[in-house]
């Protein structure tokens, strides 16, 4: 059971005491979560902690995931696609298995609370089956740079009912939408199995277990097998480094069940793998194993994140935690984590010999790969942790219904 009291010493005191405060106003009150899926992504991981948190400074937080179909988790991942940039072609029957799934959800989930807070796209429509009886909170953890312009009308008629509406950068913030925005930045639980402190032994044994070879330095790309995160170019990076370094490719990935596109990337990225690099240099590792996935990046001479689209990505903050140095695109939330040449690299996520470059540099160069390290390590203690998020949240709350 997770509790406050665990994070002295992570944490400064002053810090914890600043929690308990902003607390005291929210004594009883029921606060509700809600979103796609209880597994297999950052938003299920912030949750099964910031949940757990609540409850123990004195709320009665609650979380439930929306039941959909098939059907349903393809168009909201269209959904997903198109707000973060991609074409669609909203049609009707778009508009109404989305509309239709979340309506009778709401037949068998009350949402009698003090507050609802409603995570990303999938359950945003949930809000026009209800009397509003209390404050509604849309927390989007997805790039809204540039949104499709059709869906972003369709979706604003929901938001229009919100109170509150949070993003994790200042840059996805909307003009047209005349509702409070808020900034609040996702964080880690240093205790979770993926985060926690293991042993070289524990490594060692996680790392043989899964048959990663440990003869070449590993560089790692974890993350779901999504177009955003580029994993074919990920692969183009990797040859022109094996070009100068002798190494190995590892995609750490998972699978969530909001995600129906998940299974047809991994045969495409998988075939580009095999046809360019046949020496089975480049691995391929479910990462549903939390341990398995912490043993991994720390395992890992260096981590690299060649998204081009990213609502925030704890991927590169578990990396910055574990002290291994990582090499990123400079889009979304990721340069709110990365200073370029300080705590890791930066590049334009188009950038392969850039990409390429850096990771070179840092393999050649393992003494600057930790001190680059240690000094992320750092940042995510002072800005990154989940008592800090759970700080943001009760500053929230407070003004919205203490």
């Amino acid at each position: 059971m997770l509790r406050l009291e665990d994070f002295r010493h992570i944490v400064p005191d002053k810090t914890l005491a600043e929690i308990y405060a902003r607390a005291r106003g929210l004594y009883g009150k029921h606060i509700i979560h809600l979103n796609a899926t209880y597994q297999g992504g950052g938003v299920a991981e912030i949750l099964y902690s910031l949940v757990l948190l609540m409850n123990d400074v004195g709320i009665d937080a609650g979380w439930r995931i929306l039941h959909g179909s098939q059907e349903f988790f393809e168009v909201t991942k269209s959904f997903h696609n198109a707000l973060q940039g991609s074409k669609l072609t909203l049609t009707e029957r778009k508009k109404s298995v989305y509309m239709r799934v979340n309506e009778n959800f709401s037949k068998f989930t009350h949402l009698e609370h003090d507050c609802v807070i409603i995570h990303d796209p999938q359950p945003l429509s949930l809000i026009r089956s209800y009397r509003k009886r209390q404050p509604w909170i849309w927390r989007c953890h997805i790039d809204l740079t540039d949104p499709n312009k059709e869906l972003w009308d369709f979706l604003k008629g929901f938001l229009l009912k919100y109170d509150q509406i949070v993003f994790s950068s200042e840059k996805y913030y909307k003009e047209d939408l005349p509702i409070n925005q808020r900034l609040m930045f996702p964080a880690i639980n240093p205790f979770s199995q993926k985060n926690r402190d293991i042993s070289d032994k524990s490594i060692l044994e996680q790392i043989t277990k899964a048959g990663i070879p440990k003869d070449k330095p590993l560089i790692t790309q974890v993350s779901r097998l999504d177009p955003w995160k580029d994993p074919e170019g990920v692969i183009d990076v990797f040859k022109l480094v094996r070009e100068k370094v002798d190494c190995r490719l590892l995609f750490c990935y998972n699978v969530a069940s909001d995600d129906p596109e998940g299974l047809r990337m991994y045969n495409r990225v998988y075939k580009k793998a095999n046809r360019l690099v046949k020496s089975g240099d480049i691995l391929f590792v479910v990462g549903n194993n939390e341990t398995l996935v912490n043993a991994i990046q720390r395992f890992s001479s260096v981590i690299i994140q060649k998204s081009t689209r990213e609502g925030f990505c704890l991927a590169v903050t578990e990396a910055l935690w574990k002290g291994t140095p990582v090499v990123a695109s400079n889009v979304g939330g990721i340069p709110i984590q990365v200073e370029d040449g300080k705590n890791g690299f930066l590049l334009e996520a188009g950038d392969t010999h850039g990409f390429a470059d850096r990771i070179i540099h840092l393999l050649k160069n393992p003494k600057e790969g930790k001190r680059i390290g240690s000094i992320g390590k750092k940042t995510v203690r002072d800005n990154f942790l989940i008592t800090r998020l759970l700080s943001d949240y009760l500053y929230m709350l407070n003004s919205l219904i203490a």
